[in-house]
C-alpha cells in the first residue's frame, strides 16, 4: 500500500481508503447493492459483512476509513470494529460527515432515505452522535454535501462552531456533490476565521466520467488542503456490472484499455484517479471482498498517456452525469 499525508496535515493516510456508504444501510444507489448484501438486511448480518471488509482492508494496508451520520449504521459498525481493534493500534485515520439524517428506518425503499439540514443544532447533535458511535473523536469532520443552496458556507454560527472544533485538534472538511462542485469549493477557499482558512480537506466526486472539478481540486491541493475522491467507479457505472444500454460504448472502451493494461475496469478507473497528482485518498466503495481486492489492483496499474487519451473519450458533461446519478435506483 502507498501512503502520504493528508494535505499539509500530519495525518498519514493510505492512497486507497474504504468508504462505509454501501456497508451501513440496506438501501443504496450502487448498481447491484442488494445482491452484494445477499438480500439479507439484518443488522447482525450486515455488521458481520462490514467487519469482514474492514478486516480485509486493514490486512491490505488501508488506513483511511470514511463514514457519515446518514450511512445508516455505518458509524456504529466502524466504531465497533475500531473498539475491538483498540482503534486499530492507533494508525487508523477516520473521517465522518454531518448534515444529513438517515430516515429510511432500515428499509430498502423509503420516501426519503436521508434529509439534509446544515443548521447549527444538527451539527451539535450529530457531532455528539459521531463521537458516541466511533468511541473517540473522528480525525476529520466534514460538512456532508455542502452546496450553495443550503447556505452552510455563509452560516456564521455553524462556521464558528466548526472553527471551535478545529481549535481542539480536529481537521475540518467538506464533501461536495452535483455539477457545481468547483464553484462551491472555491467559495470554501474564502472561508477564513481568525485569519486562518477553516477547511483542511475536501471530499469530491472525480472519475473518468465526471472530471469537472479537477482544476478546483488541484487548487485545493496547492493550498495545502487534503483531497479525498469519492465515487471513483461512479456507483458501479465504471465496472463490468454496468449493463445500461447507452453506456455500452463507454464500457467497451474502458474494458479494452483494462485488457491492454492487464487489469479490471474498476481497477483502471481507480488508477485514473490515483494518477492525478492532487489526489491524496481514493475511496473504495466495495461491499464484497472480491470487489475490494479488485479495487486494490489499481495500485499496480501502469497508467499511461494512451490510457489518458483514450479514456478521455468516455467523459460526460457534468450535468448529464449528475442527472444519471439522480436517476439511479435505491436497491
Amino acid at each position: 500500500m502507498l501512503y502520504k499525508t493528508l494535505g499539509d496535515s500530519a495525518l498519514k493516510v493510505s492512497r486507497i481508503g474504504l468508504g462505509m456508504a454501501a456497508l451501513g444501510r440496506p438501501g443504496y444507489i450502487t448498481l447491484g447493492h442488494g445482491k452484494d448484501l445477499f438480500f439479507n438486511y439484518t443488522e447482525t448480518r450486515m455488521e458481520q459483512q462490514a467487519h469482514q471488509l474492514l478486516d480485509l482492508a486493514w490486512a491490505s494496508g488501508i488506513r483511511y476509513f470514511d463514514a457519515a451520520r446518514s450511512y445508516g449504521k455505518g458509524e456504529d459498525f466502524l466504531g465497533n470494529w475500531l473498539l475491538h481493534h483498540d482503534r486499530a493500534s492507533g494508525d487508523a485515520v477516520v473521517g465522518s460527515k454531518w448534515g444529513y439524517t438517515y430516515t429510511a428506518n432500515w428499509q430498502v425503499e423509503a420516501e426519503n432515505h436521508e434529509i439534509k439540514d446544515h443548521s447549527l443544532p444538527v451539527l451539535q447533535r450529530q457531532w455528539k452522535e459521531s463521537v458516541a458511535c466511533l468511541h473517540q473523536y473522528p480525525d476529520l469532520y466534514q460538512i456532508h454535501s455542502a452546496t450553495l443552496e443550503s447556505g452552510v458556507l455563509a452560516n456564521t454560527s455553524v462556521l464558528n462552531e466548526l472553527a471551535r472544533m478545529k481549535s481542539g485538534g480536529i481537521l475540518i472538511g467538506l464533501s461536495l456533490s452535483g455539477p457545481n462542485q468547483a464553484e462551491v469549493l472555491r467559495k470554501a477557499f474564502r472561508v477564513v476565521i481568525d485569519r486562518q482558512p477553516l477547511f483542511d480537506a475536501v471530499q469530491a466526486t472525480w472519475n473518468l466520467l465526471e472530471r469537472s472539478a479537477g482544476t478546483a481540486l488541484e487548487e485545493a491541493h496547492d493550498r495545502g488542503m487534503g483531497v479525498i475522491v469519492k465515487e471513483a467507479v461512479a456507483n458501479g457505472r465504471l465496472t463490468e456490472r454496468n449493463a445500461i444500454p447507452r453506456f455500452a460504448d463507454r464500457i467497451d472502451i474502458l474494458r479494452a484499455e483494462a485488457q491492454r493494461l492487464e487489469t479490471s475496469p474498476d481497477a483502471l478507473a481507480i488508477a485514473g484517479v490515483l494518477a492525478q497528482p492532487w489526489a491524496d485518498v481514493v475511496l473504495s466503495g466495495a461491499a464484497l471482498p472480491e470487489q475490494l481486492r479488485s479495487n486494490l489492483q489499481a495500485l499496480s496499474v501502469k497508467w499511461d498517456k494512451q490510457a489518458e487519451e483514450i479514456l478521455g473519450a468516455i467523459t460526460q458533461p457534468a450535468s448529464e452525469y449528475w442527472d444519471d446519478r439522480k436517476n439511479l435506483a435505491w436497491n
